[in-house]
């Protein structure tokens, strides 16, 4: 989780259209990354906000998500950590989901899906050529507000997320 939330962190800076809340006829453009992470509780889902996101190396990440998450399910929150998120993630995958389409949580203005990882076969290009090899693989799911939000922002969204995944370069985040 604290992988995806650094990613969307990211992109979220470059499309500040996609870190948007809505108040009635108004759009703000926050200046920080106020994460909303979703937690299964047996109250039902709840969304603790890691504010700041993208400010936080992986650790930083990894250590409040887990901190926020162990409160919510012990009901150790206070009403201002449930409050004031500008972006969602979701994880259905970590109930074995590979897909979903998550609603947007308003006042914000999209929500970010992540199914399960899964090993799959898939096309890989080298120097010698395309080979097809076993990967981790998982589907993303934007869902976001049509009026605020239009198509082609949330694909550069995406892109720059899967990018970044892909990527995999984070040891100069990692914060230990």
């Amino acid at each position: 989780m604290p992988f995806f939330a650094a990613a969307a962190a990211e992109a979220l800076r470059s499309y500040p259209i996609i870190n948007a809340t809505v108040d009635g006829d108004s759009i703000s453009y926050p200046a920080t990354e106020n994460i909303s992470i979703a937690v299964d509780t047996e109250r039902g889902l709840l969304t603790p906000v890691v504010r700041d996101a993208g400010d936080k190396t992986l650790a930083q990440l990894s250590q409040d998500i887990a901190d926020l998450a162990a409160r919510t399910r012990d009901n150790k929150l206070t009403p201002d950590e449930l409050a004031g998120g500008t972006f969602t993630l979701t994880n259905t995958g970590s109930r074995g989901a590979l897909f979903d389409t998550p609603l947007v949580f308003l006042p914000q203005v999209a929500i970010l899906g992540t199914g399960a990882v899964v090993k799959k076969p898939g096309v890989v290009s080298g120097p010698e050529g395309d080979a097809i090899a076993i990967r981790s693989m998982v589907y993303l799911a934007l869902s976001y507000d049509h009026r605020i939000v239009d198509g082609a922002d949330a694909a550069r969204f995406l892109s720059q997320v899967k990018a970044r995944l892909e990527e995999a370069d984070f040891e100069g985040s990692l914060g230990i």
